[in-house]
């Protein structure tokens, strides 16, 4: 298939477009290059310079589906100046998704975030069906985005899947976290490990859990790259369905960071502050509709996780 990813030249982003050229497929990126890197473009994947809005330039009838990853991703930096995450999230995509329709490019794969769900009721592994209450305009942007989606469907029979991840880490050969700043667990510690930064932060011991730390769904940037492919592959037209991707279990922040000890032989030196404000004790995936509609489930156990972001951070490059 003749393919536009957006976002791809990001951290997912270039993960799936590495999988989809794998896979034969032709692939044009469209990033701007703000959060991008221009070297993590997989060679082979032609570049668009441009943000979602680009895409009526870009997208002609020859291009068979979009793979929807452009995005401000910020949580904090969206509660402090929201007005970005309304331009560019749903602003952006209200412009691709026009620009798709004139062009009779009818299906999409959206990048959407566990952060709809907002602070859940109970530690139950959360369901595609329960309830979405974002308490963020980030989380809220992309929960906009899916309305519009599941409206895009009903009127013009678009085919649209959007995939909601839960925490992301990890490598794919080249292509790993590279972001600033850099707000996620496992890379921010590998700093610490690589002797870029004295110690970590760890926010909160006093949870309800077993270790006192906040649990959350960890998942292999390649397995994840593996769901948008098995979603491509089952979009339908007129219809807009909804995945949860994650592993199904979940992981403390100590859990984490033994890992990181135990892969890296460091030891991680860690300073406990107060919890932040917003995060949930357990933000767990269910992810049975994944697994049953998709035939997708994750196949990288956490260690696996640790030691292919550890060699991206340590050499730039995975074995796999």
């Amino acid at each position: 298939m003749k393919l536009l990813v957006t976002g791809g030249a990001g951290y997912v982003g270039s993960a799936v477009t590495a999988l989809l050229l794998e896979a034969g497929h032709q692939v044009t990126v469209l990033d701007v290059l703000s959060a991008g890197h221009r070297d993590a473009v997989p060679p082979g994947a032609a570049l668009a310079e441009g943000d979602v809005r680009a895409a009526a330039d870009v997208l002609d009838p020859t291009f068979d589906a979009v793979l929807h990853l452009a995005a401000r991703s910020l949580v904090g930096e969206s509660v402090q100046d929201p007005g970005p995450y309304w331009a560019d999230n749903v602003g952006g995509t209200l412009a691709l998704l026009e620009a798709a329709r004139t062009h009779g490019v009818d299906r999409l794969v959206f990048s959407s975030t566990a952060a709809v769900y907002g602070d859940p009721p109970s530690d139950a592994p959360l369901r595609e069906s329960d309830p979405a209450a974002p308490v963020n305009p980030y989380g809220a942007s992309k929960l906009a985005v899916d309305h519009m989606l599941a409206g895009w469907a009903r009127a013009h029979g678009l085919g649209a899947v959007s995939l909601r991840y839960f925490n992301v880490a990890g490598a794919y050969r080249a292509f790993g976290e590279r972001h600033d700043p850099e707000t996620h667990l496992i890379p921010n510690l590998l700093r610490v490990a690589a002797g870029q930064v004295p110690h970590a932060c760890v926010f909160g011991t006093d949870y309800p859990t077993a270790d006192g730390t906040a649990i959350r769904d960890y998942l292999h940037v390649a397995d994840l790259a593996d769901a948008h492919l098995r979603a491509l592959e089952h979009v339908e037209p007129g219809t807009h369905r909804v995945y949860n991707l994650g592993s199904g279990g979940g992981y403390s922040v100590r859990e984490i960071l033994a890992a990181v000890r135990r892969v890296t032989g460091h030891p991680v030196p860690v300073v406990e502050e107060p919890r932040r404000a917003g995060d949930p004790a357990v933000l767990v995936a269910a992810t049975e509709r994944a697994r049953a509609e998709l035939g997708w489930a994750p196949v990288r156990e956490l260690d696996e996780i640790v030691a292919d972001a550890w060699a991206f951070t340590r050499d730039g490059v995975t074995a796999e």
